[in-house]
C-alpha cells in the first residue's frame, strides 16, 4: 500500500467515527427537562430541590465567558508563534471545541462526574450519562443544587474544551494536525477525566483528602502544563533555524487574546462558585487582583534584569496570575491574591528562562513554566493562605494536603501524557517532515496562509502589495 493511500485512509477514519456517532445518536430518546417540583419530601410535600433563577442566569453567562477563552487562547498563542505557523497554532486550540463537545456528550461527562467506578475515587462509570442519558431529566448535581444538571454539565464542558488547547503552545510549529486531534481525544479520556473525577467528584480520591481546587489548578493547568512538558520531550526541539528568535507574528493578537482571556476568566473562577452569591463576588475580586499584580510583576522583573517593559511581558504575566489564582480564588483573601500573583509571575519567569537557556527543552510558548508551574504555585499557596473566614472548606494542615494532591496531579498527568505522546508517535508519526516544517504548518498542514503585509493605495487604486513573507 502506497504512502498516499495510507494517508487517505487515515484521513477517512475520523470522519467515519463521527458519522457512526451521529447515527447512534438517532436512537437516543429525547428527555423532558427535570422538574424539581415533581420531587417532593414525603412528609412536608415540599420540593426537594429549588432552582434559583439568579444562579441559573449567572451560570449561563459564565458558560459563555469560559467558552470565549478558547478562541481567546487561539489569538494569544497565534500571535506569539512565527508567521508561517499562526493559523495552524490557532486551529489546534480551537478544534478542541468540536472534538471535546462531542466526546463530552458521548462519554466524557460520565467519566468525570458519573457514579464512582469501583469505589476507588479514580474515575466515573462511563454508563452513568452515556450519550447524555438522564442528564436533561436528571436531578441537580449535589454540589450545585440550585441549577439544572445540564447547565452544570455544560459549564464543566467549557473547562474540558480549553485544557487540551493549552498544550498546543509547547508543541507548536512541528506537530501534525491529525496527530494532535488524536491527542485531544486520548488526553480528554485518560488524563482530564480521571483528574476531574478525583478532584471535583464527592467520591473522588483527592476530594475526600480535602484537596482544594476551586476552579482547576490541578484539573486544568497542572494537567495541561505537565502534558506540555511531556509533548516537548517527545517531539524534541524544532529545527535550529526555526528555533532562533524571530519575533512574534502579531503582538496585537497577543494583547487581544490576553484581554479576552482575562474577561473569560471571571466566568472561569467566579462561575466556579456555582451560583451568584457572595462567594462568586469573592472569586471575581481575587481573580482580577492576582492578574493585575502578576502582569506588573513579570514586566518589572524583566526591567530589573535589563530588558525593556513590553506588551508581551505584561500579557504573559497577567495570564500566569490568572492561572495561579484559579485554585485559590474562593479560598483566599483579596489582599493575599496580590502576593499570589506577584510571586507566581516571578517564579514562572525564572523557570521559563532556565528551561529556555539552560536545557535542551523546546517549549516555544513556555506552557510548562506558565501553566504547569503557575498551577503548582497556586495549589501550594492555596494551602498557605486559604482562610476559613473566606470558605469553611479550608482545613487545618491544608498545605500538606495541597502538596499531596499536587504531587498526584503532576505525576499522573506527566506520566500518562508521555505515554499518550509515545503511543501516537508509534502509530501515527507526530512530527512533520523537515520540508513541511521549513515551509510552515499553515501551508503544509492546512494549505492556508496568514499574511500580514502593507497595502499601498493611490487615488483609491491598489498599486502595490508587500506581504509579510
Amino acid at each position: 500500500m502506497s504512502n498516499e493511500t495510507k494517508t487517505k485512509l487515515k484521513s477517512v477514519v475520523p470522519f467515519l467515527v463521527l458519522i457512526a456517532i451521529a447515527i447512534a445518536a438517532l436512537f437516543a430518546v429525547p428527555e423532558a427537562a427535570f422538574d424539581p417540583a415533581s420531587v417532593v419530601d414525603p412528609v412536608t410535600k415540599a420540593p426537594t430541590y429549588t432552582y434559583n433563577s439568579g444562579d441559573i442566569a449567572w451560570m449561563l453567562v459564565s458558560c459563555a465567558f469560559v467558552f470565549l477563552m478558547t478562541p481567546a487562547l487561539a489569538f494569544f498563542y497565534g500571535g506569539m508563534v512565527g508567521r508561517k505557523n499562526v493559523l495552524s497554532t490557532m486551529i489546534k486550540s480551537t478544534v478542541a471545541a468540536g472534538i471535546v463537545s462531542v466526546l463530552w456528550i458521548l462519554v466524557q461527562f460520565s467519566l468525570c462526574f458519573g457514579q464512582d467506578l469501583g469505589g476507588l475515587g479514580f474515575i466515573g462509570d462511563p454508563r452513568t450519562y452515556f450519550m447524555f442519558k438522564g442528564v436533561m431529566s436528571g436531578e441537580p448535581w449535589s454540589l450545585a443544587a440550585t441549577i439544572p444538571l445540564p447547565l452544570f454539565s455544560f459549564f464543566q464542558l467549557m473547562f474540558a474544551i480549553i485544557t487540551p488547547g493549552l498544550v498546543v503552545g509547547a508543541v507548536a510549529e512541528r506537530i501534525r494536525f491529525s496527530s494532535y486531534t488524536l491527542f485531544i481525544v486520548l488526553f480528554a479520556i485518560l488524563v482530564y477525566a480521571p483528574l476531574a473525577h478525583m478532584a471535583w467528584h464527592p467520591e473522588g480520591m483527592m476530594f475526600k483528602w480535602g484537596v482544594l481546587d476551586f476552579a482547576g489548578g490541578t484539573v486544568v493547568h497542572i494537567s495541561a502544563g505537565c502534558a506540555a512538558l511531556a509533548g516537548a520531550l517527545v517531539l524534541k526541539p524544532r529545527k535550529a533555524s526555526l528555533a532562533l528568535p524571530t519575533g512574534p507574528a502579531n503582538i496585537p493578537y497577543v494583547l487581544i487574546g490576553t484581554g479576552l482571556l482575562w474577561f473569560g476568566w471571571f466566568g472561569f473562577n467566579a462561575g466556579s462558585a456555582v451560583g451568584s452569591g457572595s462567594l462568586a463576588v469573592y472569586a471575581f475580586a481575587t481573580t482580577n487582583t492576582a492578574a493585575a499584580a502578576a502582569g506588573l510583576s513579570w514586566m518589572f522583573f524583566d526591567v530589573i534584569r535589563g530588558k525593556k517593559p513590553s506588551v508581551l511581558g505584561f500579557s504573559i504575566g497577567a495570564v500566569v496570575g490568572l492561572v495561579a489564582i484559579t485554585p485559590a480564588a474562593g479560598f483566599v483573601g483579596v489582599p493575599q491574591s496580590i502576593f499570589i500573583g506577584t510571586i507566581a509571575a516571578m517564579v514562572s519567569n525564572i523557570v521559563a528562562e532556565l528551561l529556555k537557556h539552560k536545557t535542551g527543552l523546546d517549549d516555544p510558548l513556555d506552557v510548562f513554566a506558565c501553566h504547569g508551574v503557575g498551577g503548582m504555585m497556586g495549589m501550594l499557596l492555596t494551602g498557605v493562605f486559604g482562610s476559613k473566614t473566606v470558605n469553611s472548606l479550608v482545613l487545618d494542615g491544608q498545605f500538606m494536603i495541597q502538596l499531596k494532591g499536587m504531587a498526584v496531579a503532576v505525576g499522573y498527568s506527566f506520566v500518562v501524557s508521555f505515554i499518550i505522546f509515545k503511543f501516537i508517535n508509534f502509530i501515527l508519526p507526530m512530527r512533520v517532515t523537515a520540508e513541511e516544517e521549513e515551509e510552515g504548518l499553515d501551508a503544509s498542514q492546512h494549505d492556508e496562509k496568514y499574511v500580514q503585509g502593507t497595502l499601498l493605495v493611490k487615488n483609491g487604486t491598489l498599486v502595490e502589495e508587500k506581504p509579510a513573507y
